[in-house]
């Protein structure tokens, strides 16, 4: 399939329903790239002593950009079956929020112990929201096993930095 035949029907009109679910990865995408340029300058991840098995800097933006990407799959998935209720919205859009708070918190206010308090409530969002996908589709849910995994080691590096710095 060529590409041009995602933005147009078999006539050659454009296919608006296929632009408006983009949207599902353009949001988190947006919002990620928000916050990273809000906090861009206020980064000090170099000079912060590290725990073990902190990742090279360069490894965060490509991580979260890939995370965003399966977040907002997942819940097009939810929203293109019609799945999508009042508790699954307030889940994903909680946090997602949460998420791009945690990075003001810790970044901007450097505020490293309430950082870790606020990243455990992102954990807790996480896991809820992902068993509440999984109950809705399967495959859903399984996307977000690697944002799981991932605030669970950032949960982790938040730790060793506070500690440690």
């Amino acid at each position: 399939m060529k590409m041009n035949n995602l933005a147009k029907d078999e006539k050659g009109n454009i296919n608006w329903e296929n632009f408006k679910k983009i949207k599902y990865v353009l949001v988190p995408l947006i919002i990620g790239g928000i916050v990273g340029l809000a906090i861009s300058s206020f980064i000090d991840y170099d000079i912060l002593n590290k725990p073990a098995f902190a990742p090279p800097k360069l490894a965060f933006p490509i991580a979260w950009t890939i995370l965003y990407i399966l977040m907002g799959i997942s819940y097009g998935i939810i929203n293109e079956k019609n799945l999508n209720d009042y508790k699954t919205k307030s889940l994903y859009y909680s946090q997602l929020g949460v998420n791009a708070l945690w990075s003001v918190i810790f970044f901007i206010f450097k505020w490293r112990l309430f950082a870790f308090i606020w990243i455990i409530l992102l954990d807790l969002l996480v896991i809820f929201m992902a068993i509440n996908f999984y109950k809705k589709n399967k495959l859903s849910g399984l996307l977000q096993i690697p944002y799981i995994i991932w605030i669970l080691f950032a949960t982790y590096l938040n730790w060793g930095f506070y500690i440690l710095n």
